[in-house]
Order: C-alpha cells, then sequence, then structure tokens
C-alpha cells in the first residue's frame, strides 16, 4: 500500500512552521493513542502520524523529503538522509512525545520529586461600606488553615522516629509503568512523589504534617480600594508540605450597597430630589457627600434629570492621585398629600400656565409638534 503524503498525515500546509507540525502531530497523537482510542485502525493511524513527525520536524530530513518525496527518505534509496537521525529531530520528536505522555496519562512534568511543595493560596472575601473603601480602615479576619503541625514540626512522623526511605520507588518519588508498548514514569503510589513513608505517623496530624487552624490577622485596608481589589499578604495562605514554603492569603474585596451613593471608579452618583418650587424659582438645597454636608445652588427652571458635578467631592482611587467627582443627578418631586389651600394653588397656577402654554411649557410643546409631525396632518 502507497505511503500517504506526510503533509497530508499532518493536516498542515508545506510552507508548515515547526511549530505548526508540532502542534497537529500532538493533537493526532492524543486523537489515536492506542491506550485512548478503542477503534482498530487507530494504532495505524499513531504510527502514520509518528513517522510523519519524525520526517518533517527534522530539517534534513524534511528538506530531502519536499525534493525526493518518500524516496529521499528511504534508507534503501541510497539518498543517505533518512540514515541519520539528526540531534535536533530527535530532541524536538522527545519534547513533542514527553507534552503527550504527560497528557495521556495524567502525568505533571517538572513535579518535584522531594515531595517540598509550596503551600497553596488561600482567598478571602471581605465586605466593605462604600465609607471604609474610600477613607481606609483596619479590620480583622478569621481565616481557616493548614498550618505546620507543632508536634512533628512538618515531618509527620511521631516524635522519636523518622520518616524512611521508600521501598517501592526507593526514594526517587517515581516508578517505571508499562502502558501498551511504552514504558513511562509515574509519581509512585505508596509515597505519593515524596519519596519517604511514614511507619508510625504523628498522633497530632495523622502523618499529614500539617493540622487545620483558624488564625485571626489584622489587615489594613488602604484608601480608595474598590469592587474585586486584592490585597496580598504573603506568607499567610495554607503551610507547605514537607518544610515547603508557605502560601500567600489575598483578601478581595467586596463593596456593600450604599443608600445614598452609587461608585463609578473614582466618581459618585447620587439621586437628587428637588421640589417643585426650588427647581422652577431655584434656590440652595444641602446634599450629602463622603466628607459631610455640601451646599448646591440650584438655578431656577432647573429640569429634572439635570446633572450637577461637585469637584473633588469623589473618591482618590488607590492607584492614582486624582480625586474623583460627585454627580447629582435632579429627581423633580411631586407633592402628596396635598392641602385644600396647595390644591387652590395649584389650580390657580395651572389656569394661568394655560393662558400661554407655549411661554411656559417650551418641553412639552417640542414635545407634540414632534407627535404632529410623526402622525402627520
Amino acid at each position: 500500500m502507497a505511503k500517504r503524503d506526510y503533509y497530508t498525515v499532518l493536516g498542515i500546509s508545506r510552507d508548515a512552521t515547526e511549530d505548526d507540525i508540532k502542534k497537529a502531530y500532538r493533537k493526532l497523537a492524543m486523537k489515536h493513542h492506542p491506550d485512548r482510542n478503542p477503534e482498530q485502525d487507530a494504532e495505524e493511524k499513531f504510527k502514520e502520524a509518528k513517522e510523519a513527525y519524525e520526517v518533517l520536524s527534522d530539517a534534513r530530513k524534511r528538506a530531502a523529503y519536499d525534493q525526493f518525496g518518500h524516496a529521499g527518505v528511504d534508507p534503501s534509496a541510497g539518498f543517505g538522509a533518512a540514515g541519520a537521525r539528526g540531534a535536533e529531530g530527535f530532541g524536538g520528536f522527545a519534547d513533542a512525545f514527553g507534552d503527550i505522555f504527560g497528557e495521556i496519562f495524567g502525568q505533571q512534568r517538572g513535579g518535584r520529586r522531594d515531595g517540598v511543595y509550596r503551600g497553596a493560596d488561600l482567598r478571602y472575601n471581605l465586605e466593605l461600606t462604600l465609607e471604609e473603601a474610600a477613607h481606609g480602615t483596619e479590620v480583622k479576619i478569621r481565616v481557616p488553615t493548614m498550618e505546620e503541625c507543632a508536634t512533628c514540626h512538618g515531618s509527620g512522623a511521631k516524635p522519636g522516629t523518622q520518616p524512611q526511605t521508600c521501598p517501592t520507588c526507593h526514594g526517587r518519588g517515581e516508578v517505571r509503568v508499562s502502558q501498551g508498548f511504552f514504558s513511562i514514569q509515574q509519581t509512585c503510589p505508596q509515597c505519593r512523589g515524596t519519596g519517604k513513608i511514614v511507619p508510625e505517623p504523628c498522633p497530632t496530624c495523622s502523618g499529614a504534617g500539617r493540622v487545620r487552624k483558624q488564625k485571626t490577622l489584622s489587615v489594613k485596608i488602604p484608601a480608595g480600594v474598590d469592587q474585586d481589589d486584592r490585597i496580598r499578604l504573603s506568607g499567610e495562605g495554607e503551610a507547605g508540605m514537607n518544610g515547603g514554603p508557605p502560601g500567600d492569603l489575598y483578601v478581595v474585596v467586596t463593596l456593600k450597597p450604599h443608600p445614598v451613593f452609587q461608585r463609578d471608579g473614582a466618581d459618585l452618583h447620587c439621586e437628587m430630589p428637588v421640589s417643585f418650587a426650588t427647581a422652577a424659582l431655584g434656590g440652595e438645597i444641602e446634599i450629602p457627600t463622603l466628607d459631610g454636608h455640601a451646599k448646591l445652588k440650584i438655578p431656577a427652571e432647573t429640569q429634572t434629570g439635570q446633572l450637577f458635578r461637585l469637584r473633588n467631592k469623589g473618591i482618590r482611587p488607590v492607584r492614582g492621585s486624582v480625586t474623583g467627582d460627585l454627580y447629582c443627578h435632579v429627581s423633580l418631586e411631586t407633592p402628596v398629600n396635598l392641602t385644600n389651600r396647595q390644591k387652590e394653588l395649584l389650580r390657580e397656577f395651572e389656569a394661568i400656565n394655560e393662558e400661554d402654554p407655549d411661554k411656559h411649557n417650551p418641553r412639552a410643546k417640542s414635545f407634540f409638534d414632534k407627535v404632529k409631525a410623526f402622525f402627520g396632518p
């Protein structure tokens, strides 16, 4: 049976880069590996892809193949390009295969054989009020964590005893396992990669070398923190394994809803109710800020939805030097629970207003003009 074109086998173009070749091969190897794919022709496809990769990943072999086809890489044809496996080509093949082994059999490359691992990082969600976030504060938190056992000092062994070399892997932390026609290394199932076993476990931690505890920490919150900001406390995470360094603790800020303000970065927004008389005649109202009360002048004929800005009345962010602004959105308030006298005055006002509505209600006139234009004459 005639061999298929190697480029066709890998599904790549003839000008494919080395990375393209490697990626294509890894994809096919994962798909057709006989230990993952039970189909009858999976092994043949796997071997075909492997052969194509061995040639195209080697610069000399690829050049010979591009010029002479399969004959250029066939030792019996006398061209010589296929007879010698270049160190560079073999290295690339080994790298690709190493990656594939890791994905097929669940191994992690570059793992620590001595069983010393850094502790896990922890996350703590901290709720703050808007005022606390704006001005900064200091809070105490209780964090559940795994700490080094004080009895065995992290060894996991009963006091007076010592961990021993694992008899299965002889201290290497890995064992050689056959997978089909491959022989690979895996983490030792007895010592779980540490290379040691504990015949007499520590009574406090049951051989784990760590115990679960609650610890109280004081956290300084800088002024200006915002939603989802993270504060890193180095070394306050879980204790490491077998003497490894501890992880970090990340305090993640969550802002509680505020009854008055809505935050937008460094700026604040609030809805400002204004009475009908103040909006029409103008006046001065008192509004709240994070630093106390402030006076705001309302010009005559102010309309609902109008926006007023108070400079530097927002929040100064953690990573910035400019303080934000406070934006007040006017909300015209309709009076309720009117007395008879108030109703009488409003009816009198409305009657006067209707004598020249276009003059006193320009927005209404503009709106109805648009309505007429929309529906036609």
